[in-house]
């Protein structure tokens, strides 16, 4: 009888391309998923990929350069990280005090 230890999976290794996150599971599986899938990894520099920590016993990695972490799981399920929109802030008014207009125009 075989007795497994934790049926999680976990990261034990870690390679980022300029295309793909390769990740080595402890189990002897190889993960591959699209750079593309991590719009912060995609825009770092190479030298922010290679930054990285794996979290735990290996249920994730985090790029402390980027703030980017993404798990074993999401990995496996395919669960890409979504750019979040963009919220455009409508401008403020600018008023100028009627002293100042009055200094301005004279």
């Amino acid at each position: 009888m075989h007795i497994v230890g934790s049926s999680e999976p976990r990261i034990i290794g870690l390679e980022v391309t300029d295309e793909s996150i390769v990740a080595q599971l402890a189990d002897g599986r190889t993960v591959s998923v699209p750079l593309a899938w991590s719009w912060r990894l995609s825009e770092a520099t190479p030298e922010q990929r290679r930054n990285f920590e794996i979290m735990g016993s290996g249920q994730g990695v985090h790029w402390p350069d980027v703030d980017e972490d993404i798990s074993a799981i999401g990995m496996l399920s395919g669960t890409p990280a979504r750019r979040p929109e963009r919220v455009v802030k409508p401008q403020r008014r600018r008023t100028v005090s009627t002293a100042k207009a009055a200094s301005v125009a004279a």
